[in-house]
């Protein structure tokens, strides 16, 4: 499980910055982030967990870990949080 973590945790860290990078001429504001996210997330992370997810279903997802993030963890490291509760779900 440790492996697991510290690549998904990986991925999610290496994300953040990819899409500011996408996104930086609104120094990284996108109203729609689930959707890049999930674009950039899909093939890779389908191979680590072994799961077939969608886009529609990882914009869920990412909405749902944010909301719940917010409420539970606010001043947390999102990508520690999400990859514990991705890893939660789907391992």
């Amino acid at each position: 499980m440790d492996d697991y973590i510290a690549t998904l945790l990986e991925l999610l860290r290496e994300s953040g910055p990819a899409h500011h990078q996408a996104y930086i001429e609104t120094d990284g504001d996108d109203p729609d982030w689930p959707i890049w996210y999930a674009e950039y997330l899909q093939e890779r992370l389908n191979d680590l967990l072994g799961t077939a997810l969608t886009k529609t279903e990882l914009v869920v997802l990412l909405v749902e870990l944010d909301q719940l993030q917010r409420k539970e963890d606010p001043a947390g490291d999102w990508p520690a949080f999400y990859a514990e509760q991705i890893l939660a779900r789907y391992r």
